[in-house]
This record gives C-alpha cells, structure tokens and sequence, in this order.
C-alpha cells in the first residue's frame, strides 16, 4: 500500500511537469523543477522510510522506470547519432586536414585539463589533510577492496599502449552495441573512416558521393527527430533519478567521510572555475557560458553517466552555444571516454595522495608528483563514460604506481554522491573543450553565443 501510495506521488508530479510543458515553460526551468522535486521526493521516503527499508527499495524499482528508461533511451540513440554526426560533419569538409587540426585541439585540450585537474587534486588532497588510515573499514569497505583487487588483473594485463590499440574499431558492428569501454571512440574512427571516403570519392566519382551525401542527410534528419522526442522528457528522467538517488543515499556514510566529500566538491568547483577562466581567455563571456550548460549539467549530475549525456551535451553546444557540427560531435563523443577531469584525473590523483603514506610514500615527492600527473594524462585514455568508470581509471593509475588499490574501497558509502559531482565537470570539460576549439579554428557562431534567446535544447521542438 505504501508503495502505492510513493507511486501514485510521482505520478503526479510528472503531472505537474507535464502541465509546464504544455503551458511552454522554458526547457530549463522544466529542468531544474524537475531536479527540485526529485530531491524532496528522495528526502521524503529517506526519513519516512529509511534508505535500507523495503519500501524504498521497492518504490525506488518503480521509479527506475522514469529515470533509468530515459537513461537506456539515450543510450539507444548515442551511437546512431554519434556515427550519422560525424560522417556528415565531416563530409561538410572541405579539406581533411581540417579534421585533423579539430581532433588535436579537442583531444589535446580534454587530455591537458585532465593533468591540471589531477594537480588540483592533489593540492585539494593535501590540503584538507586526507589519508586511508583515517577511514574505518567496514563489511561493505572490505568486500568493495576484495572487488577491486579481482578487477585489477584485467587492468594489468593490458599496457597502455595496448588501451589504446582497443580504440581501433575489429568490428563496428559490435562497437555499435556499445559492447566495449572504448565502443563510442571505435564508432567515432570507423564513421571518420567513411567521412573521409566519401570526400575521396567526390573527385572520382562524384555521383556516388552526391547520393551517399544525400542518404545521410536524410538518416541525420531521422536521428535528430529521435533525438528531439527523447530529449522532451529530460525534466521527467532527471526528477526519477533524482528521487532514487537521495532516497537510497547513506546518510551516515556521507557524515563519517565528510571531510573527504568536502575537499572532493571543492576540487570539482576549482577545476570548473579553470574552465570558465579558460573560456574567458578565449574571448568568450564565462557567465553566459554557464548560463547555457547549466541544464546539460543537471542532467549529467544526476544520470552520472557522460555517455548518456551526450547527446544532450551536442545540442548544446551547436543550438546554444554556436559550436559547429563537427566540432560538437567530436567534442561530445571524444569527452565520453577521453581526459574526463573528474573520473579520470582528480578521483585517481587524490586516492593516490590519500593511500601513498600508508605505504611510506611521500606523496610531496617531486618524483612520486611527476610521475602521478603524467600517468593520469596518458591513463586518460578510454575510460568509461558510464558509472564505473571513475573505479577503472583509479585502478590503472594506483596498479602503475605501484599503490594498493584495494583501499580505494574504503569510499564504497559515498561513490554515487561524489560521482555525480564528477560527471558533471567531465560534460563541463567535453563542452568547454568544443567551445575552445571552434574559437580558435574561428568557426564558432559568436551571435548564437551571445544570443540570450538562443538558451534551449531546441526552440521549435522542445519548448
């Protein structure tokens, strides 16, 4: 009856969002309603209930329907749109090498915020005074340790040369599945494959190209309508997900390890600040800039997932933000599994600082510094844009630094609320990556930039 009851509640608050959008209420305020609601939602059964009880475990299995469903609906329509975007982003080309400069800015920009934001951590790490030694583990702690250390022969095993050797597609129709870590970057290449084909077959046989050109187009058009109707329920996916979240979160675990949630949020913030100072160097307005991703950032906030985010994270940038095609999907898809800033460089660099002294290393060494920054840089790449992804990233980094990884267990009560932190600055780094690149190629829209209407996902379809 209880459950119900906790149903019949989010029914009507989907209602209530379903009247915003039907009275055109913007797209980011439908939004930010919908995360509102979701966290009193998820305070509501946490102190009625208890986040161990039944009912919220059962409740919370309802509303994976709302929050979850969306969830699998972006993640059915991120590898179509990935492959059709970058095909036809690059067909629009005029000249290869231009392909080749977007992809060393982006990547270069995603990898070089990620050795920054691992810097950032470890100044946040020692800063706030954190050490594994402080931290009691419990039955959960030791079980997660136990976990890690199964997972880390899989990571040995593998150089990193061999990582990314896993980039490169054996079989795109497998990666189209999204079968692998690395399928997203797999798809990317095999689509820049035919992009480059088609611009090779223009001078040979350019009625070839002409219909291939047009059928694309055509299938790009079909996408982006899917994209449109999935993306019309992002107020109603975020208040699911956003009501499981702090319904399930363990309270006492955040209080026990708060000093470590705290100095994980003030990194984050720092690190998102660099962003906005670099985008500021760049020319651009920061504060209109923020003002633009905010709701991108909610939504990547509460799915924790920058895959899923992704498609999202590329009407952003082309319809608010005046990225172009290309560089909006490369720069999407590329931050989904490369230098992700949260994941991949401030998680691993402060669990490194964190477990260091209890095996008598001087996390302040010069060395131990150098060596920490430059293994994050080139362990950035390929890690999963998908909840996890953060564990596998701090198992390449501690198993290379010869540091035990089973300790990074010890943060198993407070993973899901800090990864949400981290996501949302890995979309923030991805976005902040495609906006640079199109400014200094000189193929940003500025006027959409600084436009104040230009501020949703999509003005004719989604508002």
């Amino acid at each position: 009856m209880l459950t119900i009851v906790n149903i019949a509640i989010m029914l009507a608050l989907i209602i209530v969002l379903f009247q915003m959008q039907k009275k055109h209420v913007s797209f980011s305020k439908r939004v930010f309603t919908g995360l509102g609601l979701g966290i009193l939602l998820g305070i509501f059964m946490q102190v009625t209930y208890g986040s161990d009880s039944s009912v919220v475990s059962t409740t919370t299995d309802w509303y994976s329907l709302v929050g979850s469903g969306y969830i699998r609906l972006l993640m059915m329509i991120v590898i179509p749109l990935v492959m059709v975007s970058i095909i036809k982003a690059i067909t629009n080309l005029e000249k290869t090498s231009q392909l080749g400069k977007m992809s060393a800015w982006i990547i270069g920009i995603l990898v070089g915020t990620a050795m920054v934001a691992a810097v950032i951590g470890v100044g946040t790490s020692v800063a706030f005074d954190l050490n594994a030694d402080q931290i009691e583990a419990g039955q959960s702690e030791q079980e997660r340790g136990s976990y890690l250390e199964e997972r880390l022969g899989d990571v040995e095993s593998m150089s990193t040369p061999q990582r990314i050797l896993e980039f490169i597609p054996t079989n795109p129709f497998q990666d189209m599945t999204g079968d692998r870590a690395t399928s997203t970057i797999a798809v990317v290449i095999f689509s820049a494959f035919i992009g480059i084909a088609v611009l090779g077959l223009r001078r040979k046989k350019p009625e070839h190209a002409e219909f291939f050109t047009k059928m694309i187009d055509a299938v790009y058009s079909v996408v982006m309508r899917i994209v449109t109707l999935v993306l019309r329920l992002t107020p109603y996916g975020i208040l699911g997900l956003m009501a499981n979240t702090v319904a399930r979160t363990d309270v006492g675990g955040i209080i026990e390890l708060s000093k470590f949630v705290l100095a994980s949020y003030v990194a984050l913030l720092v690190m998102f600040v660099i962003h906005l100072i670099m985008v500021s160097f760049s020319g651009l307005n920061p504060i209109t800039y923020l003002k633009k991703v905010l709701p991108v950032l909610g939504f990547a906030f509460t799915s924790r997932s920058s895959a899923g985010t992704i498609p999202l994270n590329i009407q952003t940038q082309k319809n608010n933000l005046g990225v172009p095609d290309g560089v909006a999907d490369m720069s999407a898809s590329f931050g989904a599994t490369i230098g992700q800033n949260g994941c991949a460089g401030i998680y691993p660099a402060m669990l490194a600082v964190m477990i260091a002294p209890t095996v008598g290393i001087n996390p302040l060494e010069p060395t131990f510094l150098l060596m920490l920054v430059l293994v994050i840089g080139i362990s950035s790449f390929g890690v999963a844009g998908v909840g996890g992804g953060a564990t596998f990233a701090a198992l390449i980094v501690l198993s290379a630094m010869d540091l035990p990884v089973y300790l990074a267990g010890l943060l198993i009560s407070i993973e899901p609320l800090i990864d949400m932190g981290r996501t949302a600055l890995n979309v923030n780094g991805a976005m902040t990556s495609g906006t640079i690149t199109s400014r200094i190629l000189g193929t940003l829209n500025k006027e959409r930039y600084n436009n104040p209407d230009a501020n949703e996902i999509d003005l004719s379809e989604v508002s």
